[in-house]
């Protein structure tokens, strides 16, 4: 590993990611979990808990919902520092493996809403993005870009910086919104080496 690949990790593991919102994904009654979680929850007053994706990180999360508070999927909710209308609290991070079928399908158009939703702050992505090691760009990082269409942005960018998505498409062919929701697709479910758009996995979120 040269000393790029350790400054790279070593600043994504310093980081703390804290989450003000998330998606709803899915909704699990307690008597579906296993037993000293049922008898946990149930302790504490709890019929269900959410699982749910943060917009800002894309963690994956384990939410107590306040009694008494509906909640449906595809739901924005508040889970930052302050008052909180309707999660009692953030239990803990959670992988991919651990959701629910119906809550992974649910995933990429939530993941395409949220990248929508921010397009100025993926635009600013491709306009900033910079070298992970001398070799390897972070724009490679994401399906489609090899060394050919990288220096086309490189130089694009540097002529005038991207305004839009539409923008990134006319002047390089690249379907930026795509490309960005399949890559955060794919650090949602693990395994990778580097981390542009979600919380690397060794990062955990406390309860709050």
């Amino acid at each position: 590993m040269n000393l790029s690949q350790m400054y790279w990790q070593l600043l994504q593991r310093g980081r703390r990611y804290f989450e003000e919102y998330a998606y709803i994904l899915d909704i699990i009654p307690t008597s579906a979990l296993d037993f000293q979680r049922i008898r946990t929850y149930k302790l504490q007053g709890y019929d269900y808990i959410v699982h749910a994706l943060g917009e800002q990180y894309f963690t994956l999360l384990e939410l107590t919902p306040k009694v008494g508070k509906e909640i449906k999927v595809r739901e924005k909710v508040f889970i930052g520092k302050g008052y909180r209308d309707k999660i009692e609290r953030i239990v803990r991070r959670i992988t991919y493996d651990e959701l629910s079928q119906e809550a992974k399908d649910l995933i990429p158009s939530i993941v395409e809403e949220i990248v929508s939703n921010k397009e100025q702050y993926f635009v600013d992505f491709f306009n900033r993005a910079g070298p992970i090691t001398p070799r390897l760009h972070s724009l490679e990082l994401l399906r489609g870009i090899g060394k050919k269409t990288l220096w086309d942005i490189l130089n694009e960018r540097k002529k005038e910086p991207f305004k839009s998505f539409e923008d990134i498409k006319n002047r390089t062919g690249i379907d930026a919104k795509k490309v960005i929701v399949e890559r955060i697709i794919e650090e949602l479910k693990g395994g990778q080496k580097y981390y542009l758009f979600v919380a690397p996995p060794s990062t955990q979120q406390g309860t709050t």
